[in-house]
């Protein structure tokens, strides 16, 4: 009975762990999609939500970790569960890390609606966010239900991410040689775009972590993927 109930204990514990990234993973969303409506709206009561929020995020982090070491020490966790703890701790660090690019965003929409801003940058960087956006809810959605198959599809999605990241660069390089005046404002959009590229990295990130733990296979740096979609 003593096992039994060790055992149970054991498979609740991990279940508060997931579910806890699922908890964070989701505010980082929130702060996400706060941060792109700030910048598209000059909002700069919601820019400091978003940036104030990160206190939250952080505390999470901390929490997770300590939770993940703890139950590392204490239970010895082998094979497939190893595996998910040591995952949970890389997830819990690009989340995170997305907070952080979040807050960039915050800081960017704040600083413009409070000089002003004659240029629509937010039609730059439109197309890119809601990629972005739909990669971390999917890969989220991939870590919840441990479906490898979707993560495999999204990390191909992060090329497309990087594509349309160069494009807004051209763009907006085009804009500030031809009209000087644009410098300031276009260099908020390159900020913004910037940070919504890395936000997709971290996303994809989290889908390689997927792969890792329900596989046992570190995917990353290899052509896994192009392999896998050619099957």
């Amino acid at each position: 009975m003593t096992g039994e109930h060790s055992s149970k204990q054991y498979d609740m514990d991990l279940e508060t762990i997931r579910s806890r990234v699922l908890q964070m993973g989701g505010l980082v969303e929130s702060q996400f999609q706060d941060a792109m409506r700030s910048f598209r709206n000059g909002d700069r009561e919601l820019a400091q939500q978003v940036i104030n929020g990160d206190e939250q995020v952080n505390r999470l982090e901390i929490l997770l970790d300590d939770t993940c070491n703890h139950l590392i020490v204490k239970r010895q966790p082998a094979a497939n569960d190893l595996r998910m703890v040591m995952s949970t701790v890389k997830i819990i660090t690009d989340l995170e890390r997305i907070g952080d690019e979040a807050v960039k965003i915050a800081r960017v929409a704040s600083n413009q609606a409070e000089r002003g801003n004659g240029l629509n940058q937010y039609e730059f960087v439109r197309v890119i966010a809601e990629r972005a956006k739909e990669l971390l809810h999917e890969a989220l959605d991939a870590f919840a239900r441990k479906d490898e198959k979707q993560a495999t599809r999204l990390i191909a999605q992060d090329a497309i991410i990087d594509h349309e990241y160069s494009i807004i660069m051209r763009s907006l390089i085009t804009y500030m040689m031809e009209d000087p005046r644009t410098i300031s404002t276009a260099l908020d959009a390159i900020w913004v775009a910037k940070a919504i590229e890395r936000i997709g990295d971290h996303a994809t990130n989290i889908a390689e972590y997927v792969v890792y733990v329900v596989e046992g296979k570190d995917i990353r740096h290899s052509d896994y993927v192009t392999t896998k979609l050619e099957q």
